[in-house]
């Protein structure tokens, strides 16, 4: 069946949404293992230009007290806002919070870092607003499509501004499980109106209700893995401030419950994983989309079980920081993508008969 070239368009800024969803997550992580998030300063711009300085000699002399005092503006206003939502115990703490009037000696390489992480935001911000745009040519034959993509384009902005937050304030931890929340919800967004295209006219499948519930269940598992991943790292960081730095090899183990329930719960992840693998090789063909997708997803478990290994072991690698959250994102994508394609895939020739 043809389609019209808005809709080719539509489906072909969709995909490069998702796989600049999935790198910006990378670009997340190594910003994030390399504690560059303060790289740039100030934003849109980087120390005040749209291409930052390689040199500190390229700064004005009181770079230092000009970005502390940006920083300290931002704190306020977001403080305000805790305010209006009555969280001032928590608003206090942010103004109270000394920390953020040490200032940082400019690093090019954190600098570079965080700009090609801003840059890779950009691009997947401008795939998103054409994919929101090309989306009006579904208006009337899938209105899901048209709301899922504008919705998408709402929470990138909104998105964008808590980034801000969360490298400006050091003690609001739980922004940064929201921050990730946001992104998986964005990426499922993008999925669904990617694939609601891909399969708009194909009549819907029998659906075996075991193998879609199980799905639902390994999907929210991992969203409840990944959040826990998030609250590790902040009591890692924690950890990392309490000893300045220091004794990298002890991080681990002073972790506490917290590491040790996230690292119960792969298991289940991954025992959960085996049993859905094997219910979707007894009910499609070796050749079905839900195969392939198993496959990816059980893969991605793997290394990312290899890359939990290396954490625990060799004291934080942050090769395998930002490797393991890239993989617990790809898992995700793969095991929305299945629960999408369970109901009504976009490859006609998958179940068994």
């Amino acid at each position: 069946m043809s389609i019209s070239p808005a809709k080719k368009k539509f489906q072909f800024f969709n995909l490069t949404a998702i796989v600049l969803l999935f790198i910006l997550i990378l670009a997340g992580g190594v910003v994030r293992s390399t504690g560059s998030g303060m790289g740039c300063p100030d934003w849109p711009k980087c120390f005040g230009g749209y291409i930052p300085p390689t040199n500190a000699s390229q700064l004005p002399a009181d770079y230092k007290q000009k970005y502390v005092a940006g920083r300290m503006k931002k704190n306020e206003r977001f403080a305000k806002t805790l305010d209006l939502f009555g969280y001032s115990d928590l608003a206090t703490r942010i103004r109270e919070d000394r920390s953020i009037l040490v200032p940082e000696d400019f690093n090019a390489g954190k600098t570079w870092t965080e700009y090609i992480n801003r840059l890779i935001g950009v691009l997947s911000g401008f795939a998103l607003l054409l994919t929101a745009i090309y989306s009006f040519s579904y208006k009337g034959v899938n209105n899901g499509i048209v709301i899922a993509s504008v919705a998408n384009l709402i929470l990138v902005g909104f998105q964008g501004w808590l980034g801000s937050i969360v490298v400006s304030t050091n003690l609001v931890a739980w922004i940064v499980t929201v921050h990730m929340l946001l992104a998986l919800a964005i990426l499922a967004l993008a999925i669904y109106s990617y694939h609601a295209a891909k399969v708009q006219g194909r009549p819907k499948l029998t659906v075996k209700g075991f193998v879609y519930l199980l799905t639902i269940i390994v999907i929210l598992l991992s969203v409840v893995q990944i959040s826990m991943g998030t609250s590790v790292r902040e009591k890692i960081d924690e950890i990392s401030t309490h000893l300045q730095g220091g004794y990298r090899q002890d991080w681990v183990g002073r972790a506490g419950e917290i590491f040790t329930h996230h690292r119960d719960l792969a298991l289940a992840v991954f025992v959960l994983n085996v049993m859905l693998y094997g219910l979707v090789r007894k009910s499609y063909s070796r050749h079905s989309i839900h195969q392939q997708l198993m496959s990816f997803t059980f893969l991605m478990i793997v290394l990312q079980i290899g890359t939990g290994i290396a954490l625990s072991y060799f004291a934080l690698p942050p090769f395998a920081q930002t490797l393991h959250i890239l993989l617990a994102s790809l898992v995700f994508g793969a095991q929305f993508y299945l629960l999408l394609n369970l109901s009504r895939s976009a490859n006609a020739r998958e179940v068994r008969v």
